[in-house]
């Protein structure tokens, strides 16, 4: 039996693959160095080169171009997450994760959203990519969480909800930034500085 052929892509249709490629990682850029905010329809058009009615046969507003960069990072978590090695305990995925996020918000390539913006918020929920891609990873690593909980190496009386989103608000700490500013310690000393608060936190050992 011979296999189905593999269908082409048109030239068309990888130029604006391309294109739409361009403009993701100009707004992820934005996100990561200004935030939703203080990013422009208007300034992603110029860094991208194309005109704004150019920009917006491809994303019809702002949140929507957001949401593009968001869904572009939780692919890239998902990646990260399954080239782990499988036998590593549960805590050290744990910590290689959040050292992972961090390295990326201190080389500028972690997106900044707001925590409240009601029309962002909307066009995210309603992104079938984005809200998917959140859930699995949400869940792979409440798993780790929990698994990590049995073995003794996380305290049991947290909720798993809560150390959760202690996690993921590394990748938006201010405090790697305020460390970075200082210019005392490097990229690498800054994470390890963070991880050990966040893992080990601040009583003497």
């Amino acid at each position: 039996m011979k296999p189905s052929p593999v269908a082409k892509i048109s030239f068309k249709a990888q130029m604006l693959q391309a294109r739409e490629e361009a403009i993701i990682g100009v707004v992820n850029r934005l996100l990561a160095d200004k935030g939703f905010d203080a990013m422009t329809v208007d300034e992603v058009a110029a860094q991208v080169g194309i005109a704004k009615a150019s920009l917006y046969k491809h994303f019809p507003s702002k949140e929507h171009l957001a949401a593009a960069a968001m869904v572009r990072a939780i692919r890239r978590a998902q990646a990260y997450l399954q080239a782990l090695p499988q036998d590593l305990p549960p805590l050290d995925k744990l910590r290689a994760v959040v050292r992972w996020t961090m390295e990326l918000k201190l080389a500028g390539e972690m997106p900044s959203l707001p925590s409240q913006n009601s029309s962002l918020r909307a066009t995210l929920i309603a992104d079938a990519d984005y809200m998917n891609g959140l859930i699995e990873v949400s869940d792979q690593l409440g798993g780790w969480i929990e698994a990590a909980q049995a073995q003794g190496r996380l305290n049991p009386q947290l909720p798993a909800i809560a150390v959760l989103y202690t996690l993921y608000a590394r990748a938006c700490d201010p405090v790697l930034e305020f460390l970075q500013l200082g210019g005392q310690h490097t990229h690498a000393q800054i994470v390890e500085l963070v991880l050990s608060t966040c893992f080990d936190g601040l009583n003497a050992r």
